[in-house]
């Protein structure tokens, strides 16, 4: 599953969108290849639902592109809601009447390309190849051969609020580790007196990628390929202090229950209970509109920052984002790679930008407003930030939910970082490296 999953939030940035990628269409419509024998027909589609919810216009915009240079081909695009789009991917797959262009996660795209569900791609044939982010780049890599085309990507950032922040004499974002330590001191002797419920850092203990960062921030690795097998590593020496360190911060300044996940966090921030917490910029949205459950009066009272991690650079984030693949089995294959040429290529990056999401490429990071609310997540994502491993058996790893249970026990106090990170690296080697 993709895990930095836009939100419907960005519709208030539509007319902007939309202004700037109809433009686009009528100065970029040239660039196909031709379809040959595939011409004529239709050119299905599939998306995540984010697409249809927070940039319809850039979809529409590529389609009118298309068409002009495949004349009498249609597109139909069908979008997916993520928890279910594998389990209809993987049953299409079985037959032959396949999509001919889907998007994926990231960090699901290792299993199908390994079972050789997509067709290779030629990176040399889409826009600013040589730039594109690792994170993304990597997921579609096997050998010397890519199977996708990275599409966009998302870096999670510390979210906080400004008038929590000036009620306890914080002057502006930390910038640095003791900035931050310090910051939470603060609006815990500020606030926690008062509300018993009160986290000057919201931390629920199953949120693994927060706590992925921090072993990653400390020097540590999930896990590491020796040869041509992979292997845990979360008990190493690094990956346990980093880890330790995530305890701490739980121990002093998360109040709630530690048996939970991230799933809920914009509503649980929007109970006004929560200053600081590790997100995506779109949750601040969504804690402040009543929608998706978040409270209106806490509109416009939320700023973003690059969260500096201990190691004194700034905190890695897990960098989600999603791919675009040609099955295997497509009968429109020079068609489905002319689609996406479009829909990823530097006009259509600029609509993504414009729809407050990252581009998939370095260069246009720098395009990203620095003093707006994703600037933060464009310098976090700048740092290169970490994946899950691009291993065999990963998706097995996470139905498993090895890691969101390894992280209860530690942050329950049922077992010592140590322990809880031996038991899970053997977990873990039993299924990494299973197909």
């Amino acid at each position: 599953m993709n895990l930095e999953t836009p939100m419907s939030m960005r519709m208030s940035r539509r007319p902007v969108v939309l202004a700037l990628l109809l433009s686009l269409a009528a100065a970029g419509c040239g660039g196909g290849s031709g379809g040959g024998s595939e011409s004529g027909g239709k050119l299905t589609v599939w998306l995540a639902v984010d697409a249809k919810e927070s940039w319809p216009e850039l979809v529409q915009a590529t389609n009118k592109r298309f068409a002009e240079a495949h004349p009498g081909v249609e597109v139909e695009v069908q979008y997916q809601q993520w928890p279910t789009k594998n389990q209809k991917l993987d049953a299409v797959l079985a037959g032959k009447n396949v999509p001919d262009v889907v998007e994926m996660g990231n960090s699901e795209t290792t299993n199908y390309i390994h079972n050789g569900a997509f067709a290779p791609i030629d990176p040399a044939r889409f826009d600013q190849s040589g730039a594109w982010l690792p994170a993304l780049a990597d997921a579609c890599r096997e050998g010397d051969k890519m199977y996708c085309v990275p599409y966009y990507v998302g870096a999670r950032i510390g979210v906080y609020r400004t008038d929590l922040f000036a009620e306890a004499g914080i002057h502006g974002a930390p910038k640095t580790y003791p900035e931050l330590i310090s910051a939470f001191d603060r609006l815990k002797s500020t606030f926690g007196p008062k509300d018993p419920n009160f986290s000057a850092f919201y931390m629920p203990g199953r949120y693994w990628n927060a706590a992925m960062a921090f072993v990653k921030d400390a020097g540590g690795e999930i896990a590491v390929k020796e040869g041509d097998r992979w292997k845990s590593t979360l008990s190493s020496p690094k990956s346990v202090a980093g880890l330790t360190e995530w305890k701490r911060l739980i121990d002093t300044y998360y109040v709630g229950d530690r048996a939970k996940d991230n799933g809920d966090q914009p509503g649980v921030v929007a109970q006004g209970h929560v200053a600081v917490f590790y997100g995506n910029t779109w949750e601040s949205d969504a804690a402040a509109d009543e929608k998706s459950g978040g409270d209106p009066a806490l509109k416009g009272k939320f700023s973003t920052f690059a969260f500096p991690g201990p190691s004194g650079r700034l905190l890695p984030p897990f960098l989600g984002g999603s791919t675009l693949a040609v099955p295997a089995k497509s009968k429109r294959k020079e068609l489905a790679n002319d689609w996406i040429k479009m829909f990823t290529d530097r006009q259509s990056q600029k609509g993504l930008i414009a729809a407050n999401t990252l581009p998939n490429n370095t260069v246009q990071l720098a395009e990203v407003a620095a003093g707006g609310i994703n600037g933060p997540s464009a310098q976090a994502a700048a740092t290169g930030g970490w994946m899950t491993p691009f291993a065999p058996g990963w998706t097995s790893v996470e139905k498993s939910n090895i890691l969101p249970e390894m992280l209860e026990r530690i942050a329950n106090g049922k077992a010592s970082v140590r322990d809880a990170t031996r038991e899970a690296d053997k977990r873990i080697d039993e299924v990494i490296n299973e197909s």
